[in-house]
């Protein structure tokens, strides 16, 4: 059974940095385009990054130039870098699985297929 699990959430200060991390499990992903979306407090689930099969890789406009995605196949990892972090960043992270091949990361969430729990992010002022 397919199974993705976040780990690597915490409570960190403005202008800090944190890396969050995703292991992959149950059956192969390596050409699934995996991806990163984040819920705030009171708000619907958002897309941040994506990643697909060749490491084309798509950003959500508010994190450009802030997070960074990347994924190790071998290890069935996939990882966010998050730096500069603001207090508008809090929110519940979670990790995704797109089984097609895409050769450009979906944003959507419908386009997910499978799901992680979910890591608590909180960026304090």
């Amino acid at each position: 059974q397919a199974r993705l699990v976040e780990s690597g959430g915490g409570l960190v200060q403005a202008g800090g940095s944190l890396r969050l991390s995703c292991a992959a499990s149950g059956r192969t992903f390596s050409s699934a385009t995996m991806g990163w979306f984040r819920q705030p407090p009171g708000k619907e689930r958002e897309f941040v990054a994506a990643i697909n099969w060749i490491g084309s890789t798509r950003y959500a406009d508010s994190v450009k130039g802030r997070f960074t995605i990347s994924r190790d196949n071998a290890g069935n990892m996939v990882y966010l870098q998050m730096n500069s972090l603001k207090p508008e960043d809090t929110a519940v992270y979670y990790c995704a699985a797109d089984q097609r091949r895409t050769i450009v990361p979906d944003t959507s969430l419908g386009r997910y297929d499978y799901w992680g729990q979910g890591t608590e992010v909180a960026v304090s002022s």
